[in-house]
C-alpha cells in the first residue's frame, strides 16, 4: 500500500510542473488586457466612442460647519425635560449630606468620621437654615456636619431628635443656602403614582443620587425594637417604595412628581432574597415631629409612667397560675414597673397588673398601648385604665404626664 501512495505523488507532482507554464501564461496576459482596457477609457471617452460620459474632475466635498446652519438642512433640538427632571430640578439642591462624627477611641480627642446619611433642608429663617434627617443617622454623634449640594460644609447643631419616629432636625448656617424643600401631602398619595428617592447612597461619592419607583403602599407598619432588647417596641408606620433606597439615603427625600418632598426615607428591608422593598417616614406623621423638634427639642407624648411587656411574650403556662388572668383573655399589657411619683403610682396601679383596656380601646399589646396615647390623647388628660389584678377586673382612673424619656 505504501508503494501506490508514492507512485500517485510523484505522478501528481510531474503533472502539476507540466501544467504550470500555460498558467502563468493566463496570469500575465489578463494583467496586460485590464492594463489597455484601463488606460484605453479615457481616451475612448474623449472622442465621443463611449455610451456614456466619464467625469475625470474631482467632485467638491461639503464640509459642514455645526456652527453655521447649511441651507437645506434643518437644525434639530432635542428636549430632555419631563416632570421628573423638573421635579429633581426643584429640590434636589435642599438635599444634603449629613456626616456623624464620633470619637475615634477612648484615649484620643480626635475624630472621625463614623457615618454618612442625608438631610433635606425644609426651612430658612433669618441666617439660619433647618435641615430634617433620622435620628439614627446622628444617634452617638459627638459632632455633626452638613455637606451642601455645592460640596460646602458646614458645621451643625442638633435642635432635637425623636427615636420612636427615627426623626431629628439640625440648624446650619444659612448664608450658602438658596433653595429648600416644599412638603406636599403624604395622605392624598395613591398606590402606583411615581416616586424619586434623593438622597447620598453609601456616603458622599455618590452625592444627590436620584433614583425613581412608585408608591408600592401606603400604609405599613414595620416592627421597631427601640431598646434594643430583641423585643419589638414600637410599629413605624411608614410608605412603601419601590425607589432604590441603599445605605447612606437615609434621611433623604422621598419626592412626588410636583417635586415635593411626601417623605423621609429611613430604611429598607437588606436581604438577599429581597429586591425593591424601601421604606419613607410619611409627612402626616413627620411635619409635627419636626415642629415640636424645632421649637422645643422634643415630642411631648403623654405616658402612664410604667415599664410593660406584651402579654403574648410571657409564657402562657404564667397567664393563669401568676397572673390569674380569666381563660377567655388572649391579650394585653402587662405592667412590670412602676415609676416613682409617677402617673401610675399616684394612682394605684401595681406590678403585676394586666392592662385589657384604656377608656373602653381594647388594648392587645404594647404597640397598641403607645398608639393609642400618642395619638388620641394629651398630657394632662385623665383616662380610664382597665386592668385585670389577682384575677378580678378593675377599672382605675389614671391623670397622664409628660413622658420623660423613653
Amino acid at each position: 500500500m505504501g508503494y501506490y501512495d508514492d507512485h500517485v505523488t510523484e505522478q501528481v507532482s510531474r503533472r502539476n510542473r507540466n501544467r504550470g507554464v500555460p498558467i502563468i501564461a493566463a496570469f500575465i496576459g489578463s494583467i496586460i488586457g485590464g492594463l489597455c482596457v484601463l488606460f484605453s477609457i479615457p481616451i475612448l471617452s474623449n472622442f465621443g466612442l463611449l455610451p456614456y460620459n466619464l467625469n475625470t474632475e474631482p467632485e467638491s466635498v461639503a464640509v459642514f460647519d455645526s456652527q453655521t446652519p447649511q441651507e437645506g438642512l434643518q437644525s434639530v433640538s432635542l428636549d430632555v425635560n419631563s416632570n421628573v427632571t423638573q421635579a429633581v430640578d426643584r429640590v434636589s439642591d435642599a438635599v444634603v449630606g449629613v456626616i456623624n462624627m464620633q470619637q475615634s477611641n477612648f484615649f484620643s480627642s480626635s475624630e472621625a468620621n463614623e457615618g454618612t446619611g442625608s438631610g433635606v433642608i425644609y426651612k430658612k429663617s433669618g441666617d439660619k437654615a433647618y435641615v430634617v434627617t433620622n435620628h439614627h443617622v446622628i444617634e452617638r454623634a459627638n459632632e455633626i456636619e452638613v455637606s451642601l449640594a455645592d460640596g460646602t460644609r458646614v458645621p451643625a447643631k442638633l435642635l432635637g431628635t425623636d427615636v420612636i419616629t427615627d426623626l431629628a432636625v439640625l440648624e446650619i448656617d444659612g448664608e450658602n443656602v438658596e433653595t429648600t424643600a416644599e412638603f406636599g401631602s403624604s395622605e392624598t398619595l395613591r398606590v402606583g403614582e411615581p416616586a424619586l428617592a434623593i438622597g447620598n447612597p453609601l456616603g458622599l461619592r455618590f452625592s444627590s443620587t436620584v433614583t425613581q419607583g412608585i408608591i408600592s403602599a401606603t400604609e405599613r407598619s414595620i416592627p421597631v425594637d427601640l431598646t434594643g432588647n430583641g423585643q419589638i417596641d414600637w410599629y413605624a408606620e411608614v410608605l412603601q417604595t419601590d425607589a432604590a433606597i441603599n445605605p447612606g439615603n437615609s434621611g433623604g427625600a422621598l419626592v412626588n412628581i410636583e417635586g415635593q418632598v411626601i417623605g423621609i426615607n429611613s430604611m429598607k428591608i437588606a436581604q438577599s432574597s429581597v429586591e425593591g422593598i424601601g421604606f419613607a417616614i410619611p409627612t402626616a406623621i413627620a411635619l409635627p415631629v419636626i415642629e415640636d423638634l424645632e421649637s422645643i427639642g422634643e415630642v411631648r407624648r403623654p405616658q402612664l409612667g410604667v415599664g410593660i411587656r406584651s402579654l403574648n411574650e410571657i409564657p402562657s403556662a404564667y397567664w393563669q397560675e401568676t397572673l390569674k388572668l380569666p381563660e377567655d383573655i388572649k391579650g394585653g399589657v402587662v405592667i412590670t414597673s412602676i415609676a416613682p411619683t409617677s402617673p401610675a403610682d399616684r394612682a394605684g396601679l401595681q406590678e403585676y397588673d394586666v392592662i385589657v383596656e384604656i377608656d373602653g380601646e381594647e388594648i392587645g399589646d404594647g404597640h397598641a398601648l403607645r398608639k393609642f396615647l400618642y395619638t388620641e390623647k394629651k398630657i394632662g388628660d385623665e383616662v380610664d385604665v382597665t386592668v385585670y389584678r389577682n384575677g378580678n377586673r378593675e377599672v382605675i382612673k389614671v391623670q397622664l404626664a409628660e413622658q420623660q424619656s423613653f
